[in-house]
This record gives C-alpha cells, sequence and structure tokens, in this order.
C-alpha cells in the first residue's frame, strides 16, 4: 500500500513473488523484496526494468519482489518484530524508519553509502532524511509534493485565472460550485489517510512552512494560532461544500477521474497521480495542468514528501546483495527508464539529472513540475508533508482527527492539543524523524 495512493494490482498474484526469467543456480543468495500495490503494467515495468538486468548483472545473487498489497505496512511490522522480513525493506517514510531503526530492525547503510558512493549521488537533503541518530539507515525512493491539478480545458472555457492566492483560491471554488461543479475531486475510501493531504496544504499554504519548521522542531506548540486557522480553514472548506458529497465513498483514483471528467474543478493532491494523467485525460480531450499550492501570500507551496523509502534489514541473510539493489536503482540509466514508463512513483533523489534521458512520451508537464520542486528543494523554499516530517502516532492521530473536526465531533483547537501532546511524547522518546535545518 502506497503511503498516498491505491494503484490497481493483480490480487490474485500477491501471494506470489515476481521472479527473474533467469534459472535458479544452487550458489545463488536470494534478495528478497516486499513491495506495495503494483497495476499489472508496473509489475511487468519492475520485473523488465529491475529484476531481470539486476539478476542478469549479478549472477550471484537472485532477486525476486512479493507484492503483498494493502497489508504491506501490516505485513512488514509483525515480521520485523519476529526478526524475519524481506532483505529490502519498503517503508511509507521517514516517520516508520525512526522507529524502525531505534528497535534495531535495520542496517546503517554508511559503509555502503562510503563503498559505492551514494554521498556523491543523491541529494544531501535526503540523506540526513534518512539519518537517525547519526546513522544512515534509509534512502529515499521518491521524492514528491502537494500542489493543484486542474482541467486546462476546463478552465479555458470558463475563462478561469490558475488561483495564486487562498482568497482567489476560494473565489474560483464558490465559482465553481455555483456552477454545479465539485470544487474539489477528493476521497479516501480506499486510504484513509488521505485526509492528512488537506492537512499538509492546509498548514503549508496558510500557516506558511516556517511556522511548520518551528513545530517540527520545537521552537512553537501545534496550538499556536496559525495552525488553529489553517484548520479552521480546513474545516470551513468542508462545511461550504468543496469536498462534495461522496469523499468517504469516491477512492482517490476516482476522485482524480472526476477533474478529467470535468465534474470537479480542482484536485488538490500530489505528484503521484501524474500516474493516472494519462489514464483520463486523453479519453476526455482535456488537457491537464499542475501548479504549486496557492498561499495566503500568493507564493507557490511545494510541500516536500517522501513517498517511501529503501532500507535493508537488520536480519538480512544477503545485506551486501540487499545494498547491490538499492545502488543499481540508484543510477541514472534506472531513473531514466522507470520514469519513462511510470511517473510520480520513482522521482529518485538523484544529485544530477544531467544525464537521464526521458521517453518523448512523458509529459512536460511532469518534467516542469519536478524541475520546480526540485528548484524550491535547492533554494531551501519547501514546506513539509505530515508523513514525512511527523513520527508515527502523530502521524496517525492526525488523519482520524482530522476527521472528528470534519463530522464536528471535535474542534480545531482540541484536535490540536492533541496532536501536540502526542507529538511532544514521540519527539521525547526519540522517535520523530528527522528535520534538516531551514535555509
Amino acid at each position: 500500500m502506497h503511503r498516498r495512493t491505491v494503484l490497481k494490482a493483480g490480487f490474485g498474484l500477491a501471494a506470489l513473488p515476481l521472479m527473474s526469467r533467469f534459472t535458479f543456480a544452487a550458489d545463488q543468495k536470494p534478495v528478497s523484496f516486499w513491495y506495495e500495490s503494483a497495476s499489472p503494467e508496473n509489475q511487468d515495468n519492475l520485473k523488465n526494468i529491475l529484476i531481470d538486468p539486476f539478476n542478469a548483472a549479478h549472477p550471484e545473487d537472485l532477486l525476486s519482489i512479493d507484492f503483498r498489497g494493502s497489508d504491506l505496512d501490516k505485513q512488514l511490522r509483525v515480521a520485523m518484530l519476529a526478526g524475519t522480513g524481506p532483505d529490502v525493506v519498503f517503508t511509507a517514510g521517514p516517520s516508520y524508519v525512526a522507529a524502525m531503526a531505534q528497535a534495531g530492525q535495520l542496517m546503517p547503510l554508511d559503509d555502503y553509502a562510503k563503498k559505492y558512493g551514494w554521498d556523491e549521488r543523491l541529494l544531501p537533503l535526503f540523506l540526513d532524511l534518512g539519518r537517525y541518530n547519526g546513522k544512515l539507515y534509509a534512502l529515499a525512493k521518491t521524492y514528491e509534493t502537494l500542489g493543484l491539478f486542474y482541467n486546462k480545458t476546463l478552465f479555458d472555457q470558463n475563462k478561469w485565472k490558475v488561483p495564486t492566492t487562498i482568497s482567489d483560491f476560494e473565489a474560483l471554488a464558490d465559482e465553481m460550485k455555483a456552477k454545479g461543479l465539485t470544487p474539489f475531486g477528493a476521497g479516501n475510501a480506499d486510504w484513509r489517510p488521505a485526509n492528512e493531504h488537506y492537512v499538509s496544504i492546509a498548514i503549508n499554504s496558510i500557516a506558511g512552512p516556517e511556522n511548520v519548521y518551528k513545530a517540527l522542531t520545537g521552537a512553537i506548540s501545534w496550538t499556536d494560532p496559525a495552525f488553529v486557522h489553517s484548520i479552521d480553514k480546513l474545516a470551513e472548506w468542508w462545511d461550504k461544500g468543496y469536498f462534495g458529497d461522496n469523499y468517504f465513498s469516491l477512492t482517490l483514483e476516482q476522485a482524480f477521474a472526476q477533474i478529467a471528467s470535468g465534474q470537479a474543478g480542482m484536485a488538490p493532491t500530489g505528484t503521484w497521480n501524474f500516474t493516472n494523467v494519462q489514464t483520463y485525460f486523453p479519453q476526455n480531450n482535456a488537457e491537464p495542468g499542475f501548479v504549486g499550492f496557492p498561499s495566503e501570500k500568493g507564493d507557490p507551496i511545494f510541500a516536500l514528501g517522501i513517498g517511501s523509502t529503501l532500507s535493508i534489514n537488520a536480519k538480512s541473510g544477503n545485506a551486501d546483495g540487499a545494498a547491490a539493489v538499492l545502488d543499481y536503482m540508484f543510477t541514472d540509466d534506472y531513473y531514466s527508464k522507470m520514469n519513462s514508463v511510470w511517473q510520480g512513483e520513482w522521482n529518485l533523489p538523484l544529485a544530477d539529472l544531467s544525464k537521464v534521458k526521458l521517453s518523448d512520451k512523458v509529459l512536460p508537464l511532469y518534467e516542469d513540475a519536478m524541475k520546480q520542486l526540485a528548484g524550491a528543494v535547492a533554494a531551501g523554499k519547501y514546506g513539509y508533508t505530515t508523513w514525512t516530517f511527523l513520527p508515527p502516532a502523530t502521524d496517525t492521530y492526525l488523519v482520524s482527527g482530522m476527521e472528528e473536526v470534519w463530522l464536528k465531533k471535535t474542534k480545531s483547537a482540541d484536535f490540536l492539543k492533541k496532536l501536540d501532546e502526542t507529538f511532544k511524547q514521540e519527539r521525547d522518546a526519540g522517535k520523530a524523524p528527522a528535520v534538516p535545518p531551514r535555509t
């Protein structure tokens, strides 16, 4: 299960590992890799771009991928606690890494980083986010951002301008609603943590990234008036009907499809949805658009997220093989091939993309979005996604607590009070992910 999106999977194959076409040899050492869901097409992409070529280049190892679907997180926690599990550990983000590293379930990667030169090949910020107590435990599989997808064809027809401020954004949403459109293509039927996409958007675009950074580092509380205002605003959007009537019954993909069909006006969501653009926009003869999310001041906000991480099991029977798999993925060639067929899930944090060559079938919009995000990261002008920077129990409460605010079971201030208490407990217990200094 991906942290933010559910992909259509071949569930009948979920229990069977995807093996190489190469014959197993008695002296080969297996390398196991548990993955989330992937469509049949993307399972083939992993086989053709990762499994088969890796095994051909490393005849001493035999890589296999086991697709665990929506139960990956649960199954991984149980296995790791029992001292078993896969060699290559796929997690939903840094908040998981901190807890697993603290429990001694992950192997430090510093020696492998030195051996393979990862310190030079990967962006320093993402190496910092994979560290716990000064040691490197995880590499970011993909980095992403939240923004505003929209139907450019629909906007042109209605002579709508893409909003840059929160006030413009709200005015446009009101106009869409008056025309009978649902302002937001949104839903959480298949992934309840979709709730935190909107919390991340609100606190970064309304309270501002600087305040989020201060809260993450303990300089201010999550009960600060700036955050109360942000959550109040998110509740106001719910009350005004911006999320529509079917938020709890639409899947993430169904909600995004409404943007392409013109049933909804905008989708406040993440760059992982680029994987759905080609599925829905061409069949509706519509052109997609994507921008950084509007803000109070009018500057686009790019909240930084790590969609998932890759580590090595401390109990691995083939740690060297697992490290070789990681090294194989963090290359220009792999980046080029995988991003040419599967956008939004493999934006590896390579320091130099000058040698990356993407297929001419890749949307220029996707390339532009990734360049804007990379520029924001390089300039230190990025925001913070909750699933990347909050510790696990705090993040879990945020998901359920925001629903309680929307459904008027609690108030914004009370929600933030409990969030702050949970965060401080986890931070004091050493479970909070690393937060690099803001430049």
